[in-house]
C-alpha cells in the first residue's frame, strides 16, 4: 500500500530543522557572559587565597603571645615567678579578646573621629562575611579577628617591665584599662578609616606604620618605663644577681616570636601577594641582621657574643622593621635591622646604667626605644617602587622616604612617634594611680616578691623538682623513700 506525506509533514520537519540550531545557538553563553564567569571565579578564587592567607597570620601573630612571649620572658625571670609571668601572657589572650568582641574592634576600627572610632561595630554588628574598607578580598570578620592578635600582645609586652613584682589583680586591671585608653584610639589614629596618623586614609599627618611600630612597639615600650618607675625596683637590685633561670625557654620562645612575626608583617599586606613576600622578606632580613650588629658589638665591648645577646637582637631587628616591613628594599631592610639591634644594644645597657630604672625584662630598651628607632628609620628607607603611598595629579607614584627626596617624612613619622609616646605616658601614670587607689597598692609586698608571684600570685610552682624526686625514690627504695621526699618538700615550701 502506498503512503502520502502530508504538506503539513513536511513543514513541521522543515521547521524543526531550523529551530533546534537556533535554540543551541541561544543556549550557547556569550563572549561577554563567560569572561564575567571567568572574572567571578577568578575573584572567588583570589578571596579564597587570601582568606586562608589572613587566617593563618592571625594563627601566626596568636602564636607569638602565646607560647613565644611567654617563653621568651618567662624564661628571663627567675624560677619562683616563671608560671606567673606566663600567667600575665596567657591571661591577655583572653581579656582582650572579651573586650575586643564587645566594644574594643568598634572604637579602633569603625568611622569615627580622627583619634577614636564610634560605635558602629559594637557587639560586633555588621563585621561579617562582606568585606570591608581595610581590606577588599577578605570577609570583615577575617580583619577583625587578624587585628585582635595585636590587641593582645601589645599589653603583654609591657608586663617584661614590671616582671617579678606587680599585683596579678593589678597587672589584670591596668592591662585591660590601658588597651582602652591607648591601643584602641591609637590603633584608630594608625590604621583606622579617617584616621589622624593614617597615610591611606585621610590621615592629616601621613604617617607610616605597615604593622605597628607605633601602635604597638613605641606605646607598649614607653608605657613600660613609666611602669619601672612607678613601681621601683626590685628587692635587691641592682646588687643580687638577677641572671635568667632558663635560656633555653628563652631561645625557643625567640625562635616562635621570629616564626609568628612573618604573620605580625607581612600579614600587615592584609592579601596574598606581592606586598606579603615583600614584608616577609623584609621582616626576616631586618630580625637576621639586627641579631648580628648586637652580637657584634657585644662581642667587641664584652669580649664574648652571648645567647641572650643573640635572642635580644632578633627580638630589636624585627620590633624595628616592624613599622617598615611593607615600604623598604631588602637592602634597606638589612640596614634598619642593624641600626635598631646596635641602638638597642647601648639602650638595655649603657641607657639603663645610667638613668638607673629597673626594666626587668627591657620591654622599654628593646620594644620602645627599637620601635622609634624603626618609625624613624621608616621615613629614612621607605620606597615607592615598594609601595606607592604617595601620588601627584596624575596619578604617578612620589618619593615615600628621604632617601627617595621625600625629607618631610621623618617629621610626619617624628610626630607620630611623639603622639604615641605622650598618650602611651600619660595615660600609662595616670592609670596606674587610678588601679593603685582602688586595688591597696599595685606591687606586692616584700614578703611575697622574696617567696616569689608563682607561689604568692597563684599558689603553684612551676618546677615541683622534689615531688619528680619522691617518685623516683618511691619506685626505688618503697614507702620509707616516699615519707623522706614528702618531708623534704614540706621543708622547702
Amino acid at each position: 500500500m502506498k503512503r502520502f506525506v502530508s504538506w503539513q509533514h513536511v513543514v513541521y520537519v522543515l521547521l524543526g530543522s531550523l529551530t533546534l540550531p537556533a535554540l543551541a545557538l541561544a543556549q550557547t553563553p556569550s563572549l561577554e557572559e563567560r569572561l564575567a564567569k571567568a572574572e567571578a571565579a577568578v575573584a572567588s578564587a583570589q578571596t579564597a587565597g587570601d582568606n586562608a592567607w589572613m587566617l593563618v597570620c592571625s594563627a601566626l601573630v596568636l602564636l607569638m603571645t602565646g607560647p613565644g612571649l611567654a617563653l621568651f620572658y618567662g624564661g628571663l625571670v627567675r624560677k619562683k615567678n616563671v608560671l606567673a609571668t606566663m600567667m600575665q601572657s596567657f591571661v591577655m589572650m583572653a581579656v582582650i579578646t572579651v573586650v575586643w568582641a564587645l566594644f574594643g574592634y568598634s572604637l579602633a576600627f569603625a568611622k569615627g573621629s580622627a583619634v577614636i572610632g564610634g560605635f558602629g561595630h559594637l557587639l560586633l554588628k555588621g563585621v561579617g562575611a562582606e568585606p570591608s574598607v581595610y581590606a577588599a578580598t577578605i570577609p570583615a570578620q577575617t580583619f577583625m579577628v587578624y587585628q585582635l592578635m595585636f590587641a593582645i600582645i601589645t599589653p603583654a609586652l609591657i608586663t617584661g617591665a614590671f616582671a617579678e613584682r606587680m599585683k596579678f589583680s593589678a597587672m589584670l586591671l591596668f592591662c585591660t584599662l590601658w588597651a582602652v585608653v591607648v591601643y584602641f584610639p591609637l590603633a584608630h589614629m594608625v590604621w583606622g578609616d579617617g584616621g589622624l596618623l593614617n597615610a591611606f586614609l585621610g590621615g592629616k599627618i601621613p604617617a607610616l606604620d605597615f604593622a605597628g611600630g607605633t601602635v604597638v612597639h613605641i606605646s607598649s615600650g614607653f608605657s613600660a618605663l613609666v611602669c619601672a618607675l612607678y613601681l621601683g625596683k626590685r628587692v635587691g637590685y641592682p646588687k643580687t644577681p638577677f641572671a635568667p633561670h632558663s635560656l633555653v625557654l628563652s631561645v625557643i620562645g625567640a625562635c616562635l616570636l621570629w616564626v609568628g612575626w612573618f604573620g605580625f608583617n607581612a600579614g600587615s599586606a592584609v592579601a596574598a601577594g606581592s606586598l606579603a613576600s615583600s614584608a616577609f622578606v623584609a621582616t626576616h632580613f631586618g630580625a637576621a641582621a639586627a641579631a648580628l650588629g648586637w652580637l657584634l658589638i657585644e662581642w667587641i665591648r664584652l669580649g664574648k657574643p652571648t645567647v641572650l645577646g643573640g635572642i635580644s637582637g632578633a627580638v630589636a631587628g624585627l620590633v624595628g622593621i616592624t613599622p617598615a616591613a611593607g615600604f623598604v628594599t631588602p637592602m634597606g631592610a638589612l640596614a634598619v635591622g642593624f641600626i635598631a639591634g646596635i641602638v638597642c644594644f647601648f639602650a638595655v645597657t649603657e641607657l639603663k646604667k645610667a638613668l638607673g630604672y629597673d626594666d626587668s625584662l627591657d620591654a622599654f630598651g628593646v620594644h620602645g626605644i627599637g620601635g622609634f628607632t624603626g618609625a624613624i628609620l621608616t621615613g629614612v628607607f621607605a620606597n615607592s617602587t615598594v609601595n606607592t603611598v604617595f601620588k601627584d595629579g596624575a596619578g604617578k607614584a612620589l618619593p615615600s622616604g628621604l632617601l627617595e627626596g621625600n625629607a618631610k617624612q621623618v617629621l610626619n613619622q617624628l610626630a607620630a612617634s611623639l603622639i604615641a609616646i605622650v598618650l602611651g605616658m600619660v595615660a600609662t601614670y595616670v592609670l596606674l594611680r587610678i588601679v593603685d587607689a582602688l586595688l591597696g597598692g599595685v606591687r606586692v609586698t616584700g614578703e611575697d616578691e622574696t617567696l616569689g608571684l608563682d607561689v604568692s600570685q597563684h599558689g603553684e610552682e612551676g618546677y615541683n623538682l622534689d615531688a619528680d624526686l619522691g617518685t623516683t625514690v618511691t619506685g626505688a627504695a618503697g614507702l620509707a623513700g616516699a615519707h623522706f621526699a614528702t618531708a623534704a618538700v614540706a621543708t622547702n615550701e
